[in-house]
Parts: C-alpha cells; sequence; structure tokens
C-alpha cells in the first residue's frame, strides 16, 4: 500500500463510526415516509466500517482522508497553487469522441471539509472505469480546509494510488463569488433568489472550464450519504439527455423516530394547477419549492406510482444529475437570470427542453443525502 502523508497518520474516529449505526446489519430500516426496498440502504452496500476506521477494499485515499487534523492553516505548495490559476483560465475548446463512455465528474463545493471523506470513498465504490473518468472540483468562498484537503487529494490519486483508481482527470478550480450566507438562513424563502443565482454561476464556471472531450456529464453534491455503485451505468441505460435519481433524506418524526421523505423538491413536472398558477405570474417572479407559504402544485417524484419507473419532468435538481454532454455543448448551462421564472437547476431543465432535450427522473431509484 502506498506510504501515506505523515501528517494524517494520526487516526482519529471517522465519520462513518459516528453515523452508520443507525443501518448496521444489526438495526432495522427506520419506518419510512416513502416506500423504500427495506434492503437498500443495508451495510453491505453502505461503506465497509472496521472499527472505528474507514477501510476501503483497495487502497484508496479515503482511508486516510477522514482522520487528516483540521487545526492549523498550512501554506499551499507553490506548483499546486499555479496549477489551480492556470486551471481558471483554461476555458474549453473540445469535440466529443465518438463513441466515446467517458465521464466527467463535477462538483461545486464551499466549506466541505468534513464531508470529503465520504465523497471520495463514494466515488471509489462506483462500478465505472477509473481510466473513463474525469473529475473536476471548483472551490468558492472557503474558510476552511476544502481546498488543501483536495489537492492533497489529488496528489494521493493522480501519483500515488493503484492505477485503477487513477482517474483520467483531476482538476482542482477555485473562483471566490464573495457572497456569505450563514447556515441557518440558507433555507429562508426570502434568500433563495440570490442564493441559487450564485450557484448558477458557479455551475457555469465549472463545466465551461472542466468539459473537454467526455461523452457524460455527471452533477454531484458534496454532501450526499449514500449512492448505489451501479447508479452511473443504470443512468446511462435509459440513455436519455438528462436524467435524475430520487434524493431522499432521513429526518425524524414527532415521534423521534427515523422516517426517509423526499430530500430533492426541485425535481417535479408540471400540472394543470401549476401552469395555472404560472399564468398568473409576473415576469420578475421568482418559483420556489418547499414553502408552505408558496404552494406550486407541482408533482414531485415521490407523488407517482409504483408502474411509472422513468418519468418526464420540468426541473430537476443537482444532487445527482446525469448529462449527456452535448447539452452543455449546445450553450444549455445554469441560469443566474429568471428562465420561465427559474433559476440554476430548474432553470437548466427548463432551458434543455426549450432546446429540444428530454429530461427525465427515476421516482423509485433512491441516492441519500446527509441530514441537514
Amino acid at each position: 500500500m502506498p506510504q501515506m502523508p505523515n501528517h494524517v497518520t494520526d487516526v482519529g474516529e471517522s465519520w462513518y463510526a459516528k453515523t452508520s449505526t443507525a443501518f448496521d446489519e444489526e438495526s432495522p430500516m427506520p419506518d419510512i415516509d416513502v416506500d423504500v426496498d427495506q434492503d437498500m440502504f443495508s451495510n453491505s452496500e453502505y461503506i465497509e466500517v472496521l472499527g472505528n476506521e474507514y477501510k476501503p477494499k483497495a487502497a484508496s485515499m479515503s482511508s486516510w482522508l477522514p482522520h487528516t487534523k483540521l487545526g492549523e492553516a498550512k501554506t499551499l505548495p507553490t506548483n499546486d497553487s499555479k496549477l489551480i490559476l492556470e486551471n481558471n483560465r483554461d476555458v474549453s475548446q473540445y469535440t466529443v469522441e465518438p463513441n466515446s463512455d467517458s465521464l466527467l465528474i463535477l462538483t461545486p463545493i464551499k466549506n466541505n471539509a468534513k464531508h470529503l471523506a465520504r465523497y471520495f470513498a463514494l466515488i471509489d465504490k462506483l462500478k465505472y472505469p477509473r481510466n473513463r473518468t474525469s473529475l473536476a472540483i471548483l472551490v468558492s468562498d472557503s474558510t476552511d480546509k476544502t481546498q488543501q484537503m483536495l489537492i492533497e487529494s489529488r496528489r494521493w490519486y493522480q501519483e500515488q494510488a493503484p492505477p485503477e483508481l487513477r482517474f483520467q482527470r483531476f482538476d482542482i478550480y477555485r473562483q471566490d463569488f464573495f457572497y456569505s450566507l450563514p447556515r441557518k438562513q440558507r433555507h429562508l424563502r426570502e434568500k433563495q433568489k440570490e442564493r441559487r443565482t450564485m450557484m448558477a454561476r458557479a455551475r457555469n464556471y465549472l463545466w465551461t472550464r472542466a468539459l473537454q472531450n467526455e461523452q457524460w456529464v455527471l452533477w454531484i453534491d458534496g454532501d450526499l450519504e449514500y449512492y448505489p455503485p451501479n447508479i452511473v451505468r443504470d443512468l446511462m441505460a435509459y440513455d436519455k439527455d438528462v436524467i435524475v435519481p430520487n434524493c431522499l433524506v432521513r429526518r425524524r418524526s414527532i415521534h423521534s423516530r427515523w422516517k426517509h421523505t423526499v430530500y430533492d423538491r426541485n425535481a417535479w413536472q408540471e400540472t394543470d394547477q401549476s401552469r395555472q398558477v404560472i399564468s398568473k405570474l409576473k415576469d420578475d417572479d421568482f418559483m420556489v419549492e418547499g414553502y408552505k407559504s408558496l404552494k406550486t402544485h407541482r408533482r414531485y417524484l415521490d407523488h407517482f406510482p409504483k408502474n411509472e419507473t422513468i418519468v418526464p419532468l420540468d426541473g430537476v435538481g443537482g444532487t445527482f444529475t446525469l448529462v449527456k454532454s452535448h447539452v452543455h455543448r449546445s450553450g444549455v448551462g445554469f441560469p443566474a437570470w429568471l428562465f420561465q421564472h427559474q433559476v440554476e437547476t430548474e432553470g437548466f431543465a427548463k432551458l434543455a427542453k426549450a432546446h429540444g432535450y428530454g429530461v427525465y427522473g427515476l421516482p423509485y431509484y433512491y441516492i441519500r443525502h446527509v441530514t441537514d
């Protein structure tokens, strides 16, 4: 096994030891609101935990990343900082390879240090050829150790890891938008337009610089808790321009029992009622989901019967979104302005459909987001 950096050899209690016990083999699946397969989040599909330490089956950098100390700040090596600046200037001018199955994973993040171990551990479990997979991450307005940990991650994966774990390309970008919002305010309705506009700018910055000749683009949140190892091939098999699974989250009920509910309410289908609501809006009115004060009457992924395994959508979220690269290459990005009363990922779906592309969701293919 490759030698790990000295500053990460002091092993502490990992995230997995603290959080995975609710789904170990001895604990039953909690009661749920969404009708979920009881074995979906079983420990056999979860990250392997031995004692207090994550032990990947292959020699993976994610085995030591959880234990990185987040104490004193470190000065970035000059060559690493220079590479990030060079990446920022590299606007992609590539075209897709014929008959290619190459994949580009894109993740914009901010202050994500505590989630990086799980982020890489889940990617390491993906059953997709690593030599056909590239990874590009945008760091924005971060004040924690996210950037330093990513640089260490890239160095390990690309220089020290076994060949089967090395990405075809692993790029890190840095672009600050000088936008700050206290975490307690991030879900306030009055903050959503400006917050989502900034997120759209970050996504556009990332894909316009990172996309080269890949056929597929996969947008993954930096704080997902679980997705199946086969998910990339499963979603590709549907051969859709844009496709998303159903993202759930665990929350405690009033009886203090864990339940699963739909996390990503940005994935929806318009209805006759929602179109009536839209018809009464002013041009500058912003539509947003998940607020009792604004009933949009849209149909979410948990509103479909079980015989509808794939459904057309009018809006998508960005937790786990697979896109054929020709959609982005044709100019479809994430509106940072109102497009049909939407911005960012929902605006992307509306814009993609306006260009004639198909947008779909899988109501009964589940992934899970961390509990806020």
